[in-house]
């Protein structure tokens, strides 16, 4: 595939996830891009491009998982490096954006990393960023560059379609008010009603407590949906609450898994039949089929050619074909 504007289509990968770049070359059916990556002693992070990339169309995916912020870097010497190896054009593909729960002032004398974030990416020379289920939409106006925010929803919907027996008997839960947005976006594709689970943090320790559900569960599948699994608190509290309305069956759905801590274990622990995430971040299970892997390697790999060829992302979720 070749773009007039900014020539061939070139995608790499960093080292936060190469199994995913691979998945979207596969689908693409073309070869990753060859890249060398390493640390000196001093930890200092080096990037090299071990092919011709002048005038070429680049995208470089890196999610920023753990460790954040040696990832983060990674991508922003990544795409230095082919800055100055005069890319035509450089897309950040970011599944995963990092710092995306601080994108506001909630408390006096904080800041906004999400927005320093995103003029770091942007002054080390990204052309336009590709990202997946931002935790707050309003990350988008902090860049000055395009951004394309794919959502996972109707592949996670999918999953869940498989699993359900009637839409009068299931009932998608929003874990807050934050989470509404997606669950109603799998609400609509399943049809069926939203719960919403009214949640409050008290502080910045990451424990959550739960208090009242809006809507009703009771004697139905329950289908939690949420953005972004941290350290399962929010899951946790949640099954809290639908536990003690009565519900049938509980299975969870989310774009991102952080998996932060014990995680895992916990969620494991649960009263919760399956388990539904993406594989926008690295996971090792150890075999729990409790969990199961919903790859985003074909949306990706569609994004990035319409974007490579200049035609609507916009009309990818429309049609539902992903």
């Amino acid at each position: 595939m070749v773009n007039r504007a900014y020539g061939e289509l070139k995608i790499f990968a960093g080292t936060s996830h190469p199994e995913l770049g691979e998945k979207i070359c596969n689908y693409l059916d073309i070869k990753l891009g060859k890249s060398e990556i390493f640390k000196f002693s001093n930890d200092n992070t080096f990037v090299r491009i071990l092919e011709n990339i002048r005038e070429k169309d680049i995208f470089i995916i890196q999610p920023v998982s753990t460790p954040v912020n040696d990832n983060l870097m990674e991508l922003l010497i990544f795409i230095d490096a082919a800055k100055r190896a005069s890319a035509g054009r450089i897309s950040a593909v970011i599944p995963y954006f990092p710092y995306g729960r601080t994108d506001k002032k909630d408390q006096p004398r904080v800041p906004i990393t999400a927005r320093l974030v995103a003029d770091l990416i942007t002054i080390s020379g990204a052309d336009r960023i590709l990202t997946l289920d931002l935790h707050a939409g309003q990350i988008q106006g902090f860049f000055n560059i395009p951004v394309d925010e794919l959502t996972a929803s109707s592949i996670l919907a999918n999953k869940l379609k498989s699993i359900m027996k009637d839409k009068d008997d299931a009932v998608v839960v929003a874990t807050d008010l934050g989470g509404a947005k997606i669950a109603r976006e799998i609400a609509k594709i399943l049809n069926t009603s939203i719960a919403i689970i009214d949640k409050a943090r008290n502080d910045n320790s990451e424990t959550v407590k739960s208090h009242n559900l809006i809507g009703d569960v009771a004697g139905r599948d329950a289908f939690i949906v949420d953005d972004e699994i941290g350290t399962g608190g929010t899951i946790e509290s949640t099954v809290e609450v639908l536990k003690s309305n009565f519900v049938k069956n509980i299975y969870c759905a989310a774009t991102h898994g952080v998996f932060s801590r014990n995680a895992i274990e916990k969620l494991s622990k649960l009263n919760i039949n399956k388990y539904f995430i993406t594989d926008s971040l690295p996971h090792n299970y150890n075999k729990n089929t409790q969990f199961n892997n919903v790859s985003i390697a074909t949306l990706f790999g569609e994004a990035i050619k319409r974007i490579h060829e200049g035609s609507s992302v916009g009309e990818l979720f429309k049609k539902n074909n992903i």
